[in-house]
């Protein structure tokens, strides 16, 4: 179901059949809000029991129809805007503990968004830990430094190590400050999220859903596959 955001931000929400255990926010990647993210936020709500809301990182933005406009337009995204989203995309769901999840750029706000004190636990899908280059802008922070706040939650960062948006250096960084990170070995950028990508790879894919889902419940983490 479409809602609205106090912000003017549409998002999509979707409550389990039954009493809610917890909820969670979605970021999704560079692309926005979509069929692909509708499809996974009514998915999660219903195997999981959580209420799950999902909202646009570039809410009226029509001037941005493609994936390189909004690559180039990334460093205009604003640190205070999206992360305002992200928090009353958790009121929204009503529900408490609220965990928080991203894929690609929307995984990058997830590790920020992990800084502010509103989510019990946070988990990255190939989200970046330094703001790309071409991104950089005054309304850019930088994820390590909002993963050093003292109000911080435990974060789980799912990464391939063939991708170059998260070099090997900056999952050390990761792990440096605190965060759990689960290696893929030989995979690309956004091998999860969506299957009609060349880069899928459904068995470990399966692998990091059965991890994020064990984090986000506070569950012990599985073995690896």
């Amino acid at each position: 179901m479409r809602i609205t955001l106090p912000s003017g931000t549409p998002a999509e929400i979707a409550h389990p059949p039954g009493p809610a255990a917890r909820g969670l926010v979605l970021v999704p990647d560079i692309g926005g809000l979509r069929p692909l993210f509708d499809e996974m936020v009514a998915r999660l709500a219903r195997d999981q029991g959580w209420v799950v809301c999902a909202f646009e990182l570039w809410p009226g933005r029509d001037d941005l129809p493609t994936l390189e406009s909004r690559l180039e337009a990334a460093r205009t995204l604003d640190d205070e805007r999206v992360l305002a989203d992200a928090v009353a995309a958790a009121e929204a769901t009503g529900v408490d503990p609220v965990g928080i999840t991203g894929f690609c750029i929307g995984g990058m706000y997830t590790l920020k968004a992990a800084g502010t004190g509103r989510f019990a636990r946070a988990a990255s899908f190939y989200g970046m830990a330094r703001i790309p280059d071409m991104w950089r802008s005054p309304t850019q922070g930088e994820p390590l430094e909002a993963l050093a706040s003292p109000s911080a939650c435990p974060v789980l960062a799912i990464a391939g190590t063939d991708d170059p948006w998260l070099p090997a250096d900056d999952l050390v960084a990761l792990e440096a400050a605190g965060v759990e990170v689960v290696r893929y070995e030989g995979a690309d950028h956004g091998f999860v999220h969506d299957p009609d990508r060349d880069a899928h790879r459904a068995d470990d894919a399966a692998d990091a859903w059965r991890r994020v889902l064990h984090h986000l419940s506070g569950a012990e983490a599985p073995s690896q596959a």
